[in-house]
């Protein structure tokens, strides 16, 4: 996929992603803390990301406590590499 992405757009989703980007998978707790924001915004950004096919989401049993690793998938990360090209784009435009 390439250009303007309305799924990824939103500021916390696009947070999300460029965030997992640089990672392979990233605690859900860490990215939480991270953006600032409570487990159930957090929660519904990534079943957004996830229904569009641009997350998958582990669950890893430590202590007794099942813990949840948001990643992106390949498809996440080509449309958040074009969705970024496309605001570089548009950015270029203010420039004289």
């Amino acid at each position: 996929m390439s250009g303007f992405d309305e799924v990824i757009h939103p500021v916390h989703r696009l947070q999300i992603c460029s965030m997992l980007a640089a990672v392979e998978s990233l605690e859900f707790s860490v990215l939480r803390d991270a953006l600032g924001v409570s487990d159930s915004v957090l929660s519904k950004q990534v079943k957004v990301l996830q229904a569009a096919g641009y997350a998958e989401v582990t669950k890893v049993p430590m202590n007794s406590r099942p813990r949840t690793w948001p990643a992106l998938t390949p498809a996440g990360r080509e449309a958040l590499a074009g969705h970024l090209a496309e605001l570089r784009r548009i950015a270029a435009l203010a420039q004289p």
